[in-house]
């Protein structure tokens, strides 16, 4: 009988490349993972691993095996949702992901209601990169998160794991104002719109916009997020690379070197502080931004898992709860 907590680790072997990112990943000794896989190679009866350097490579027969062993972990994750819900009352541990936009504007007001509503589920949230949450989700380090795609960064097909529509958010370019402050009651500077703008196409263009500052200095999320290759992708459709002068994760930080006149940016509409930011002109583009909830496949009636959904749809924010992000 072939064990599944050995599967498992066939399974993150397929997805990570190497024995050693494994062992980081689940908290394991490199020795540790290649003796139970070496066990798994044992119970199997045929080859699993090839060595080629330094990485290892699966057999065809450990593909196989692992497509059986998705199938194989969520359907335990279903057989732990049923058991949930046959016991009375949530309790214990949810462990939460999100990214810092959605941290600040959502999550507090999600977790308030689902303290209401269910005083005895332990809810625990890490600021998650949305690049990091297949991994952590795999590897049991988080119940649900929250993830994000934009157009021009679609979402990379993750085996395993289901996700769920919650919102979609426009999308802005940010420049240093240069007409009168529209909070002081004076003309809005050239192309800026409110962040309360109404859906898609509202302004036209994009293209166009982004092209007027291409010989401006950008600032663009550290290499290696969605946010940074959004920006880059976006300007590369418009027609020229930009330059990247700055390299900031936090938007309210970003607007800050707007504001002073150090560059421009992209930014979603949650990373802005409301319709006026002060030396900041807003351009609504064409692009958007999707919200999405993420879980291991098979743990969507997991009733913590559900409840923690519900109480996300509650806390939306008027201009966000009608929008979809699968519409």
């Amino acid at each position: 009988m072939l064990d599944v907590r050995r599967l498992r680790l066939l399974r993150e072997l397929a997805r990570r490349g190497t024995i050693a990112a494994v062992a980081e990943a689940l908290s394991f000794s490199p020795s540790a993972v290649s003796q139970q896989l070496g066990v798994l190679e044992r119970e199997a009866g045929l080859p699993l691993l090839e060595r080629t350097g330094r990485r290892v490579r699966l057999t065809p027969a450990a593909q196989n095996l692992v497509r059986h062993a998705e199938v194989v972990l969520e359907r335990l994750e279903q057989a732990d949702a049923e058991l949930a819900e046959a016991r009375t009352g949530l309790a214990g541990a949810l462990r939460i992901g999100a990214f810092p936009t959605a941290t600040r504007a959502i999550v507090p007001a999600a977790l308030a209601d689902l303290a209401r509503r269910h005083p005895g589920l332990e809810p625990m949230l890490s600021e998650t990169d949305p690049a990091a949450v297949a991994h952590a989700l795999r590897a049991g380090e988080l119940d649900v998160a929250l993830v994000h795609s934009y157009d021009f960064v679609p979402d990379p097909e993750e085996p395993g794991l289901t996700t769920r529509p919650l919102y979609r958010e426009a999308m802005y370019l940010a420049a240093p104002a240069t007409g009168p402050d529209p909070g002081a009651g004076g003309t809005p500077a050239p192309g800026s719109v409110p962040v309360s703008a109404p859906g898609p196409g509202a302004a036209p263009g994009q293209d166009e916009v982004l092209r007027a500052h291409r010989d401006a200095p950008w600032i663009t999320a550290t290499p290696g997020t969605l946010c940074h290759a959004m920006t880059v992708r976006a300007c590369q459709a418009a027609g020229f690379s930009p330059r990247v002068r700055h390299r900031v994760d936090e938007f309210a930080t970003v607007l800050a070197l707007v504001s002073a006149g150090l560059g421009v940016a992209v930014v979603p509409q949650l990373g802005t502080p409301g319709p006026d930011v002060p030396g900041v002109a807003l351009t609504r583009l064409r692009m958007e931004r999707r919200t999405r909830i993420a879980h291991r496949s098979g743990a969507g009636a997991h009733p913590a898992v559900a409840a923690f959904t519900a109480s996300l749809r509650s806390a939306l924010p008027p201009d966000l709860a009608g929008r979809s992000a699968g519409t």
